[in-house]
């Protein structure tokens, strides 16, 4: 294990690398951001200026360093976006990490991306990007690792890539082991995370009404019975699905199948709300995650989602993603305060959040979690 070391931090965001390294002992001697806020971020957290664009910048320019630390853009890698990789131009940005290393062979990496990197365009992507590392002369594990926050006992199902190595310099070792624990859902608890709230971030009366119907929906038909999506658009349904996929005739079906057994219970239903006609369109769909475990909506973590509304148990809150989706807090009736999605990043409590609430939501979103980096990083120290 280093006692002191220098690290750099490209696409640094907002520091979550910069919290971890300095933690172990680290010294930042340069980082690397583009987006003005999450550099306002920075500047205000670490009194170090990270405005440099990684693409203009002169590798002979940057300091020596014993740690790289990158979370290099998801975009061309994500399932939310067009999956095109590296014919992507922010794909091509892992070559711009690539042209560092080669000048200035640092003893240790660490990257990070999202979980679709290591599957993308049929693995391609990753023999990439594990080829152009060992022909730079670093030792690396087999398969990139996937870690989430919830398998080291932070509330949050969040599973990212990891890409670590050493330089073969310092290591005898082929492959590079690392012990993470198992992905056991439901071993945390979601509350530890909260701290008091004011009305600001409660539901509006228009999204308390729609989870108020639902919550008497899954009373009326039972909550065994919703393993799968519910589109309440297919209830009265009769049209021919041959033309559907056969995924989504099967969705339909199952739908079909529930309002018919419980017709009775559905039709009042229907007509005690509108026929659902004061919902926005994805607001009548609805997904229970939850099981047995909880009895009502109001007992559990909600999400309204572009896929419909999502109910999951009280033990993990759902990915942040910097498209703000900002988890519920079911039994308070309101959303997650941007200090909250701190905590669920592991930022410590004197962390100065951008004022912006919009920004600073998007910004933990996309930071990495800092607990997760310190235990991989602990690990990777010690590997020589």
């Amino acid at each position: 294990m280093m006692k002191k070391f220098r690290f750099i931090d490209l696409f640094a965001g907002i520091g979550g690398f910069h919290i971890a390294m300095k933690n172990l002992g680290g010294e930042c001697v340069f980082a690397s951001e583009i987006d003005p806020f999450a550099i306002e971020t920075y500047k205000a957290n670490f009194n170090l200026n990270p405005a440099n664009d990684i693409r203009e910048i002169d590798e002979t320019k940057i300091p020596s360093h014993e740690v790289l630390c990158a979370g290099f853009p998801c975009q061309a890698f994500s399932k939310a976006g067009k999956q095109a990789g590296f014919d992507d131009t922010r794909g091509t940005l892992f070559f711009e990490i690539k042209r560092i290393l080669k000048y200035h062979r640092p003893k240790y990496i660490i990257l990070e991306n999202v979980r679709n990197l290591s599957t993308h365009d049929g693995g391609r992507t990753w023999k990439i990007i594990s080829k152009n590392l060992k022909e730079l002369g670093y030792v690396i594990t087999e398969k990139p690792l996937i870690v989430s926050p919830h398998q080291v006992g932070v509330p949050q199902l969040r599973e990212r890539v990891f890409i670590l190595g050493v330089n073969s310099k310092y290591s005898s070792s082929k492959e590079l082991k690392f012990q993470i624990p198992p992905s056991h859902r439901n071993q945390t608890v979601a509350r530890e995370v909260l701290v008091e709230s004011s009305d600001e971030f409660r539901i509006s009366k228009y999204e308390e009404y729609v989870l108020e119907a639902w919550d008497e929906f899954i009373k009326g038909v039972g909550r065994k019975k919703l393993g799968f999506p519910i589109w309440a658009n297919e209830f009265k349904e009769s049209y021919d699905l041959i033309r559907l996929p056969k995924w989504k005739a099967t969705f339909v079906e199952k739908n079909r199948n529930l309002y018919f057994q419980n017709k009775d219970f559905i039709d009042k239903w229907l007509k005690k709300y509108n026929n659902l006609s004061d919902f926005v369109k994805t607001h009548t769909k609805f997904e229970w995650q939850a099981g047995d475990d909880i009895e009502s909506i109001w007992d559990g973590i909600i999400q309204f989602r572009p896929s419909g509304i999502r109910v999951k148990r009280p033990t993990e809150f759902p990915a942040l993603v910097a498209m703000v989706h900002i988890p519920i807090v079911g039994w308070q009736k309101r959303r997650l305060t941007p200090r909250e999605v701190a905590n669920l990043q592991s930022f410590p409590p004197n962390f100065i959040i951008n004022p912006n609430k919009q920004q600073a939501y998007k910004q933990f979103g996309n930071s990495v979690n800092v607990q997760v980096v310190e235990f991989l990083a602990n690990q990777l120290f010690n590997q020589c």
